[in-house]
This record gives C-alpha cells, structure tokens and sequence, in this order.
C-alpha cells in the first residue's frame, strides 16, 4: 500500500464454516492425526466438501496406525465442531470418502535428509512474509478487523450467546478502511454476510450485528449506517457446503495478508512443514514481524524461494518500503541468515513445528495471531528476535 495520499484498501474473512474454510479444517486434522502418531509424517491432504459429500485426497506418509477409518471419523468431528447438522451438511450423515496414497517415491528421495544432504524443500516456489505497525499485532488493519469481527460473532454463536441467536456457521466479512499518508483513519464500509435460521430477516440481522461491529472497530471508525451492508441478498438460510462447493487452499489471501502483501500462491492446510508453502511462509512472517517489533521500520516484506531437494533457499530479499530507520536491506537480510537457519530442517526445528499444532490455523488467519506456549501453536509470531536485531543495528 502506498504511504502517500489518501485512498482506500479492502480485506475479506471468511469464517469457520465458510465451505472452503471447511475443507482446510479438515486437511489440518488429518495432518495433526498423523504428526500426533508420528512428528515426522509427511502429508499433502486435500478435502473436498459438498452437499452431503466429504472427499479426502492427497499424499501421506506415516504410521499404519492412522488409518482411512480413522480419519474419516475424524472428518466427520471436525464438521461436528464447526457446527453443521443440517439437511444439505451434516456431520451425521454425509457420505465421507477417503482417497490419500503413498507419497511418491521421486519425492521422498529429494526431500529426505541421507548421508551428508540435508532435509530438502518439498516443492520449487516463492514465499513472503510481511509486518506493519498498524495494529498491536503488527498486521494490516483491514484484514485485522475482518478477522476479528468474525471470531467475535462465531464465539459468541458457539457460546450459545442470545445477542447471535439464530446466526449459524457460514458468515463473511469485509472492511474497507480510508487511509491518509499510510496510515490507516477509520472505516467507510463494513460487509457481514450471515448464514441464519429461517425467521430471521435483514432488518433484525442488521440490528443484531451493528453494536458488535462497532465495539470492533477502534473509536470514531464505525462508518454510517448506509454503508454498513448486512446480508445484502436479503436471505442466506442455505449456507455452507450445501450452498457452496469447498476446496482445500482457496482462500490464500484470507489467510495471509488480505491483499496488503504480495503472495507466492501456495496454500497452507493439509501440508506437513517439509512443504516450503507454508513452513517458509511462517518463517518470512516470523523474520518480518521482528524487524518491525524491534523498530527497525514500519513495514517489512520478505521474500524467499527454494527448489525442490535444496535445503538451502536459492534467495532472500527484504524490502522495507521506504520506512526503515538507517537500515541497509542487504546487511539486514545477512544478519538475519545468521541469525535463523532458513533451511526447512532450520525452519522447522527453530519454530517447533513438527507437532499437532494446524487446526488453530485453518480458521481466522494463520498470521497475527497469538502464540500459546502451552499448546506451541502460532510460534511464527514470537519477536523473540527483537532485541538481537536491536543490537545487531546498535539500538
């Protein structure tokens, strides 16, 4: 985004029971399945879902003990918790097949550590990583509030809350946020489309969501009510993956940066981290959100990229944007190679990722989030490195 001017930038969310997020909920419970039987699995599942149909397919390798059975249960808890018993969807009732294989052989040679070679990349690509300081999380406003006014929704509709009574799991957001000279001013539309139970029109779903939407929105950026567009079609009672087909990875820009960051166009559900896609992209996250947290600028975009089989990333570039504080880009990406060993083994094992820690992920972004120690998930966004980096510049 530009730092000059004025103008106005959008993001999306989509919530849990989005069909698409549906299918990454899946994906990441059957690759914590296997990483909970063994941490070294490798996995590459993707889901399918529709009316009535669950369909998982994909790569795997790991103990015998995680079977298709096994699975299949578990797909059908997944779409349990998330909330859908309904006609067209249900976690009782859809037909769930199961269509993972072996991981191909020519892969598994180039991926594997053997002799004197390192863990490789599981796959050639580009990754980025991105920060900036206008939210206390370090992410990009317009996306940080469509998030959240998701999540506060769906927590309280799983909390049986009454002020949400009759909302149900498929819901999207939007906001567009007026900035002035880079900085984010306030908002000039919000959209909240909401699937309901039937007897519920606009007008009340409207009224229901505003007080929400407002206490979300920092002070003074609550936009007037003409711009505020609840369920605009007027009706969103069929929802869910019998009102839309869900796939595995299409919701890309949701899960990163809404838009505010360049993408390298990998998915991140239902990929173990010997899959660059999503461990590097953590990692680029990770590196980003401590330049910026350690003062060195107000905006940070890294970019890695890897070949399949190389350990090593084949390179590393780092642009502030114009808002770094006496920092040179070339001696801050040396510093940084130092500091992590941006291999998917150095990745993997510096982060803690070899462990059951996805299903957080698949819901709400898998960036600005906040770490929990107990459980290891979210460990890309520690600033940890914050002080080194202090240091390393001489502040």
């Amino acid at each position: 985004m530009r730092d000059k001017g004025e103008y106005l930038f959008t993001s999306e969310s989509v919530s849990e029971g989005h069909p698409d997020k549906v299918a990454d909920r899946i994906s990441d419970t059957v690759l914590d399945a296997y990483l909970t039987a063994d941490p070294y699995s490798r996995v590459a599942c993707e889901t399918l879902v529709t009316t009535n149909r669950i369909i998982l397919a994909g790569e795997t390798r790991g103990p015998g003990t995680v079977t298709p059975e096994y699975l299949m249960h578990l797909a059908r808890l997944a779409v349990e918790d998330i909330g859908y018993d309904q006609e067209g969807f249900s976690w009782k009732n859809a037909h769930v097949e199961c269509h993972l294989h072996a991981q191909s052989a020519h892969i598994a040679q180039g991926v594997d550590a053997a002799g004197n070679k390192d863990e490789g990349a599981g796959d050639q690509g580009i990754m980025f990583g991105f920060a900036c300081t206008e939210t206390p999380e370090l992410m990009p406003a317009p996306l940080y509030y469509a998030h959240l006014i998701l999540r506060r929704i769906n927590e309280l509709r799983r909390n049986n809350d009454k002020s949400v009574a009759g909302l149900l799991p498929d819901a999207k957001s939007q906001v567009t946020l007026r900035y002035v000279d880079g900085k984010p001013v306030g908002a000039t539309s919000v959209v909240v489309s909401t699937q309901h139970q039937e007897g519920l029109d606009q007008a009340a779903i409207k009224a229901m969501l505003k007080p929400l939407i407002a206490s979300t929105l920092p002070e003074g950026w609550m936009p007037g009510d003409d711009e505020i567009y609840v369920n605009p079609t007027g009706t969103f009672i069929i929802g869910g993956p019998d009102g839309d087909c869900g796939l595995t990875g299409r919701k890309i820009i949701v899960d990163t940066y809404g838009g505010a960051a360049p993408h390298g166009g990998g998915a991140f559900s239902g990929k173990d981290p010997t899959k660059v896609d999503r461990s590097a992209a953590y990692a680029c996250r990770y590196l980003a959100k401590n330049v910026v947290a350690a003062g060195l600028a107000d905006r940070c975009t890294i970019q890695v990229s890897y070949a399949i089989g190389v350990s090593k990333p084949l390179s590393v570039y780092f642009d502030l944007h114009g808002t770094g504080r006496d920092v040179d880009e070339t001696k801050l990406a040396k510093v940084v190679n130092e500091m992590v060993n941006l291999s998917p083994r150095g990745i993997r094992e510096h982060l803690h990722l070899n462990r059951p820690i996805y299903v957080p992920t698949s819901a709400y972004g898998h960036f600005g989030r906040t770490p929990d120690e107990e459980r290891g998930t979210f460990t890309w966004e520690r600033t940890d490195l914050a002080a080194d980096l202090k240091r390393a510049f001489g502040r």
